[in-house]
This record gives C-alpha cells, sequence and structure tokens, in this order.
C-alpha cells in the first residue's frame, strides 16, 4: 500500500519539535477498573448559552462546560448585549438575556465552529456593523451557507478575506426577514449540520415564521435534532417537515423568545469516547457516570460502535460500562459515521490498533472541520508505520506492526486524543500541544492518567485552574 505523505498544507502542519511541547503519551500497564466523570457536553452547552442569552427571563445553567470554546461563546454573547456570571459554591451560570443585540462588536471564533456558525445570524438582528474574526485554522472552516441565508433575507455582509470565510462582517437592521424578503431559505448542509443550527437558534426572534429548507444530505443530523430539542425545551415551536423517506429537510420556526429558567447539560458523550476506547485497547472496565437514557448527542453511538469492535456494552443506572477484550480481541469495523463524524479520530485510532481491516466512511465533511481531519489522521497513521488508503469519503484501515512516533495534532483536539488512545498500545508516542484539548475537555491529560490509575474524577475535577464547575468561583467569566 503506498504511504501517504504528510501534507504541506493542513493547518498547523507547519509546525516543528522545537516549537511546541509534546507529552509523553502513557502507556497501559494492564486491563483498568476505573470510573469516569466527563465535562458537560460542549454542544448542548453552546446552544443552551444563546438560548438563555437571548430568552424572555433570567436564566440558569446547570453542569455548563467550561473550555475555550464555551467561554469564546459567552465573551461574544455579552460584547452582543448579554451577562454571564458564575454562582458560588454551586458553578451555576446565570444569565440576563440581551435585549436587542448591540451592533458595533468585534467577535473572536477562536477555532469553535458553534461560534463561527451561531452568531452570525444573531448579529444581523442587531443594528450596526458585527465584525468576526478568528485563529488563523478558522479561517479555512467554511460559513457561506449561513451568510447566503443572511444576504437573502436582507442582511448585508461584507467580506474582508475570502468569501465565505473569516475574517468578515454582518450588518443588520435590526430585525429580519426584510419587507418584501422571503421567508424561506435553502442552505447546502452538506459540509456541517451547523449551518441549519445557525439559523433554527435565532430564528424565534425573526420578524414572523422563517423556514430553513437543507438542500441534499444533512451530515451530523442528530446535531440538529438536539437544536430542535433544545428549542423546543424553551417553548419555541419549530415543526419538522419530512420527506417520503422519513429524512428532516424543512424546518419552521415561529416567532417568540425563548423561555428562560434552568436548563442542566449532560455529559459530554463524544469526549467521553476516548476512556471508553480505552477498555478496549487495554482490557478491563471503564464506566462513565451520568450517562443519560435519552439523548440526541452524537456521541450515544458509542454503545452501538464498541459493540461491533469486541465490547460489551451496559447501560445501568450507574452510567455506562463498557468491558474490553484487550488489543488481542480488538475488531475492525466497517462503518459509515456520516451521522456522528465528530467520533471518527477514536474510532479510526482502535482501528489502527485492531486485529481486522476497518473501513470508515460518510464522513469527506471532515475536512472542514478544525483540519482537514482525512489527511491529517492517514498522515499520523502513517507516521506510525500504518497502513492507510484515504478514500474520497472516508479512511481504510489495514493492521500492520506499529513504532513509536512524535504525532502532530494541527491544533485539533480531537487529533490530540487519537495519538493518546494510540498511545496506550504503543510504546514511545509522543503528542503535539495536548493542550489543545482544553478546547472542549479542559484537564484533559490528568483524567487520562487518573483513569489509567484507576482514578475517580469528578466533573470538573481535574485540578487545573478553569476546570468545568469552577467551584467556589464568582466574576463575569464563566
Amino acid at each position: 500500500m503506498t504511504p501517504v505523505p504528510p501534507p504541506t498544507d493542513l493547518p498547523g502542519a507547519s509546525a516543528a519539535p522545537g516549537d511546541t511541547q509534546w507529552w509523553p503519551a502513557p502507556t497501559s500497564r494492564g486491563p483498568l477498573s476505573a470510573h469516569v466523570q466527563v465535562p458537560g457536553s460542549k454542544s448542548e452547552t453552546n446552544r443552551a448559552l444563546l438560548l438563555a442569552a437571548t430568552a424572555d427571563t433570567p436564566g440558569r445553567v446547570r453542569g455548563a462546560l467550561d473550555s475555550r470554546d464555551t467561554r469564546l461563546m459567552t465573551e461574544a454573547l455579552e460584547a452582543l448585549g448579554a451577562d454571564f456570571s458564575r454562582e458560588a459554591p454551586t458553578g451555576d451560570l446565570l444569565v440576563t438575556p440581551l435585549g436587542r443585540p448591540r451592533g458595533g462588536a468585534t467577535l473572536n471564533c477562536g477555532l469553535a465552529g458553534t461560534v463561527l456558525r451561531f452568531l452570525p445570524p444573531l448579529a444581523a438582528l442587531a443594528e450596526g456593523t458585527t465584525t468576526f474574526i478568528g485563529d488563523e485554522a478558522a479561517q479555512v472552516r467554511p460559513v457561506r451557507p449561513v451568510l447566503a441565508a443572511l444576504e437573502t433575507w436582507g442582511a448585508r455582509v461584507t467580506s474582508l478575506g475570502e468569501p465565505g470565510f473569516l475574517p468578515f462582517q454582518v450588518s443588520g437592521a435590526g430585525a429580519l426577514p426584510l419587507p418584501g424578503a422571503p421567508r424561506e431559505v435553502e442552505v447546502d448542509a452538506s459540509a456541517s449540520s451547523q449551518f441549519v443550527s445557525a439559523l433554527l437558534l435565532s430564528a424565534p426572534l425573526m420578524d414572523g415564521p422563517v423556514t430553513v429548507r437543507a438542500r441534499g444530505r444533512v451530515v451530523s443530523l442528530p446535531h440538529v435534532a438536539m437544536t430542535v430539542a433544545a428549542l423546543r425545551a424553551r417553548g419555541v415551536r419549530v415543526d419538522t417537515l419530512l420527506d417520503e423517506g422519513g429524512a428532516s429537510h424543512s424546518w419552521t420556526v415561529s416567532p417568540g423568545r425563548p423561555r428562560g429558567g434552568e436548563v442542566t447539560i449532560d455529559p459530554d458523550l463524544s469526549n467521553a469516547g476516548p476512556f471508553l476506547a480505552a477498555a478496549l485497547v487495554c482490557g478491563g472496565t471503564v464506566r462513565v457516570a451520568h450517562w443519560p437514557t435519552h439523548t440526541t448527542q452524537a456521541g450515544d453511538a458509542w454503545r452501538h460502535l464498541l459493540p461491533r469492535m469486541g465490547a460489551d456494552v451496559v447501560l445501568d443506572e450507574g452510567g455506562l460500562r463498557v468491558d474490553g477484550p484487550g488489543r488481542e480481541g480488538l475488531l475492525g469495523i466497517d462503518a459509515d459515521l456520516s451521522d456522528v463524524g465528530e467520533l471518527t479520530p477514536t474510532v479510526a485510532a482502535l482501528a489502527v490498533l485492531a486485529t481486522t481491516p476497518s473501513r470508515i466512511t460518510g464522513i469527506a465533511h471532515l475536512r472542514g472541520h478544525e483540519t482537514d481531519r482525512l489527511a491529517a489522521l492517514a498522515t499520523e497513521i502513517t507516521r506510525l508505520g500504518g497502513q492507510v488508503r484515504e478514500l474520497p469519503d472516508g479512511l481504510e484501515i489495514h493492521p500492520v506492526p506499529l513504532h513509536a512516533a512524535r504525532l502532530r495534532t494541527y491544533g485539533d483536539h480531537r487529533m490530540a486524543t487519537f495519538a493518546a488512545v494510540v498511545g496506550l498500545a504503543v510504546p514511545g508516542v509522543e503528542v503535539q500541544d495536548v493542550a489543545t484539548t482544553s478546547k472542549t475537555l479542559p484537564g484533559s491529560p490528568r483524567l487520562w492518567t487518573s483513569m489509567l490509575s484507576g482514578g475517580d474524577r469528578g466533573r470538573g475535577g481535574t485540578g487545573d485552574p478553569g476546570g468545568t464547575r469552577g467551584a467556589g468561583r464568582t466574576g463575569k467569566r464563566p
């Protein structure tokens, strides 16, 4: 099989060993017996923050994730007129909603897709111009479908670089759609479900009912279901129209601010994946506490994916328990991950260590995530001595002996967890910039080593400054 050369055009690909810190990934010393409590869901948190910021009365968000992505969201929402504070000792976020969004702000999206895509519609409802900037790597993350929809409704978008990407400006007139503008917009969501969610989340503030229609296939459809569920839980009417096959293609949202009040965030089930995967690699048991019995999170798919790779999985009142076979019983998988693409790096890590081949498809949209994840995974698997073939919409992986390597992350938190899982079975793996995991999982290295030692960390109990709950802290910044 032809090796895949390291790409030279990936964001972060120019980083050299002398330019960064390298974390030695710990190797397993035997079967695990660990209880893990992962912090709150980033996807749920950022939806809850936006809806609380636009609600009709003040609110409270319990269990909100405190990470770089969620801080970028609260800072941006505050710039638009909302107010957030953290209550001691509960760590709950107290939210004072904005009235009409304020124009004139500059919003830093960092590398957070939710900030990049979710906030332009809210800014378009302000009077004045809002400027959007972000990390260098974020400047290749597409946002054109959202901006085009806002222009259809009457907002003005000004590109400050390549059209459809950061940086850009959004100018609104205080209300949308403008008189004479169509009330329905069509969105190509084949690259990201966030394009649909972005429009739905601000739709209750629009001037009358609006309809968002997805053209073609919607990737990561569970994330749209999460958005619809969050809106309905706050009293917003959302009518979902189905095609003959039962797939969601159109959503009509009635006007009316979301209800304020209290909402509780579930654990991040996608971030739980690497910890559950450790049981398959090392053998033994890993249990993740507080796993919800009903959820729209994509990470709930672990309950169905991991048994196909050799695990025993049980969901009970104690959480989700995974009993793994160890590497000798780890099986490859043939899976379409189009609905749950964010799980791909961890599935790929297991596939690299498996005893049989794997084929992972339906994930062409991962080329537009924090980095081109397909190219990045193929490159790092090759760096380990692995056999991988990059497909138009996925990866094909064949088991071969692996060797030590320094694995790059490209500023992508899920590439760091990919490397950590591989490092459980391959001595000498070092991970570039493991701190990038703070994007969605602060204190990840400490939580990882605690799991391997059989420890039990609470949510936010990583010991790091800025832990998830922030117990005992008060102030403006969550």
